[in-house]
C-alpha cells in the first residue's frame, strides 16, 4: 500500500467524479482499486434500489459477481447483516461463520475465500449499501485496511449520492420544462376553442378539460392536436 499509490486512487477517484462521471464504471473502477490496494482476492458491492431492496451492483471478478448474487437471494451475508445495522462486519475465519450464514459461508468457502470484512456505505444516516472485501487468506483483512476500505467507500457513498441529486435535479428541471411548454400549448389551444365558439378563456378551457376528461386525454396532448389543427373538439352539448 505505498502512498503514493494510494495518492494516484484518490486522485483517480476524484477525476471521475468530475469529468464525465458513469455510475458503473466508477463503482467497477471503485472494486478493482481496493483489490490493488488492498491486496485481497476480489471485491463486491451492494446498493439499494428505490424501494431500500439490496441489489448486486459491481465486482471485481465473475466468481464474486455471482456470490454476491447468491448473498441477495438467499437473504444472508456480511453485506446485508452490514447494511442493516449500519455498522462495519468483519470474520477473520470464513469457517467458524456457518452458523451465523449457514448458506452464504459454505458458498464463500468454495468459491475460494477464507476472510470477508463488509464496509457500510453511508453518509450521515442515510445507508445506500455496502462494500465486501475477500480475501483467501484467514484474517488477512487488517484493521488498517479495513480502515482504507472505508475511505474508499465513503469516497464512493458520495459520488453516488452526487449523482443522484444531480439526476433528480435534472428529472425535476425537465419536468418543470415539460409542464411550462404544456402551459404554452394549453394557453394556445384556449384561444383557438374561444375564437371557434364564441367563449371566453375561462369556459374555452372548461371545455377543453371536460373533453379531455370525458375521453381519456392527456390534457397537453390534446391542446396540441387542436393548435396544429389535426384535431378539432366535438360539439357542445346544449
Amino acid at each position: 500500500m505505498a502512498k503514493i499509490q494510494l495518492t494516484d486512487v484518490f486522485v483517480e477517484m476524484a477525476d471521475t467524479l468530475v469529468v464525465g462521471f458513469d455510475l458503473i464504471d466508477f463503482l467497477h473502477l471503485l472494486t478493482e482499486r481496493c483489490v490493488q490496494l488492498l491486496g485481497i482476492s476480489a471485491t463486491g458491492l451492494l446498493l439499494t434500489d428505490q424501494r431500500g431492496a439490496l441489489r448486486f451492483t459491481a465486482a471485481s471478478t465473475e466468481q464474486t459477481r455471482l456470490l454476491e448474487l447468491f448473498q441477495v437471494q438467499v437473504d444472508e451475508g456480511p453485506c446485508l447483516d452490514c447494511f442493516r445495522s449500519g455498522q462495519p462486519v468483519s470474520v477473520p475465519d470464513l469457517f467458524g461463520a456457518v452458523d451465523r450464514w449457514p448458506q452464504f459461508t459454505p458458498a464463500a468457502i468454495e468459491t475460494g475465500y477464507a476472510t470477508v470484512a463488509a464496509l457500510p456505505m453511508r453518509l450521515r444516516n442515510e445507508i445506500i449499501g455496502a462494500l465486501n472485501l475477500f480475501d483467501a487468506r484467514p484474517s488477512s483483512i487488517t484493521p488498517d485496511k479495513q480502515r482504507l476500505g472505508q475511505a474508499l467507500a465513503d469516497i464512493a457513498t458520495i459520488g453516488i449520492l452526487q449523482e443522484r441529486a444531480i439526476r433528480l435535479r435534472d428529472t425535476l428541471t425537465q419536468q418543470l420544462e415539460t409542464a411550462l411548454h404544456s402551459r404554452i400549448i394549453i394557453e394556445q389551444a384556449k384561444g383557438v376553442i374561444a375564437e371557434r365558439e364564441g367563449l371566453d378563456p375561462g369556459q374555452a378551457f372548461e371545455r377543453l378539460r371536460n373533453v379531455s376528461r370525458k375521453h381519456n386525454r392527456r390534457l397537453s396532448d390534446l391542446a396540441r392536436m387542436i393548435v396544429d389543427g389535426s384535431e378539432q373538439l366535438p360539439p357542445a352539448l346544449t
